[in-house]
């Protein structure tokens, strides 16, 4: 009878069910959080920006009819709970700490997890105090919390006490690459306050940060979902990793692992074309065309009228031009 595979051996199905989804429960929230924040942000700097684009100058959190600080104060209960979870529940003694006091290696993931999610809960708890005390550098510092929370989440995913490798490692490569953008979008927002594509730019990758961070916990935490010759395998210091059977299985995996990045940049870019036509259809500044033609078209010796809405212009030629057809005040 052939050896069992060293990962049937150390494994049992309660265990393993208990890790998975675990770290499938962590990604999924995370991942939920940015989607609908990031989702948020896009509808409102859109809508902004195509209701008054001339004077457009946005925010880094909207407030709502609800409550002024509703976003802020989803992303400190987001931020709270998952702390929660890598801390306390995730932990089989619900606690991340040795008898002696000291962090075991099994549970550094966990302080680096929650790391992430305390910077991402100072940014929210500040933003608020900031907008309350009316600070005259409320842009330029609640930019600053959000882009050191930007900075921390990709120093902690690039310097992880996991060793990333395989497809794992591949997943969290590619989600550098999005955190990086949002980092940038967030500096260059301290010195284009107004620029509408940068906050464009930043509010599809917070979409897209979360939507990958959501596939990263199907596709590799969902027993039965890992590419075909990978499996979850059980370690010695007791963390689950995804491993393959060989280099050939290894390949294909990251590969299908670019190829689903390659897909979902192209669907989110189709989403956030169409969201972008669809909001400006439904917002934007209404327009009215008025015909301006040439005087001498309507000669009184000729026995015309002059319509209304026409505007005497020197020259010769027949031309439109748009006039807004009411205030952006009367608008809004």
């Amino acid at each position: 009878m052939p050896n069992p595979l060293p990962y049937e051996t150390r494994t049992t199905p309660t265990l393993s069910l208990v890790k998975g989804g675990t770290m499938l429960e962590g990604h999924q929230l995370l991942g939920f959080g940015f989607f609908v924040v990031g989702l948020w942000h896009l509808f409102n700097h859109i809508k902004l920006h195509a209701l008054c684009s001339k004077s457009y100058t946005p925010t880094l959190w909207f407030p709502t009819t609800i409550s002024r600080y509703l976003e802020l104060h989803f992303i400190m209960a987001s931020c709270t709970i998952f702390i929660a979870m890598e801390l306390f529940i995730a932990p089989i003694h619900h606690q991340p700490f040795d008898p002696d006091g000291t962090i075991p290696t099994t549970h550094l993931h966990n302080f680096e997890h929650s790391s992430m999610a305390m910077t991402f809960l100072v940014y929210a708890t500040f933003a608020i105090v900031l907008d309350r005390k009316c600070s005259k550098a409320q842009h330029e510092l609640t930019h600053l919390l959000a882009a050191i929370a930007f900075t921390q989440q990709f120093l902690l995913i690039h310097l992880h006490s996991r060793d990333h490798m395989g497809p794992e490692g591949q997943y969290h490569f590619l989600l550098q690459l999005v955190i990086l953008i949002s980092l940038a979008t967030t500096i260059m927002g301290i010195g284009l306050p107004k620029s509408f594509v940068v906050c464009f730019v930043r509010s599809v990758s917070i979409i897209f940060q979360g939507v990958w961070l959501m596939i990263m916990g199907f596709l590799l935490w969902t027993p039965g979902f890992q590419a075909k010759g990978c499996f979850m395998h059980l370690e010695d210091s007791d963390e689950y990793v995804v491993k393959c059977s060989d280099d050939d299985a290894l390949h294909r995996a990251i590969s299908l692992v670019n190829i689903q990045f390659s897909f979902l940049l192209i669907g989110i870019t189709v989403f956030a074309m169409s969201f972008y036509l669809i909001l400006v259809t439904r917002y934007g500044e209404k327009l009215e065309y008025v015909s301006l033609i040439k005087d001498e078209h309507y000669r009184e010796e000729d026995g015309f009228v002059k319509p209304k809405g026409t505007v005497h212009v020197e020259n010769n030629i027949d031309v439109e031009s748009q006039s807004p057809k009411k205030s952006m005040q009367e608008q809004v």
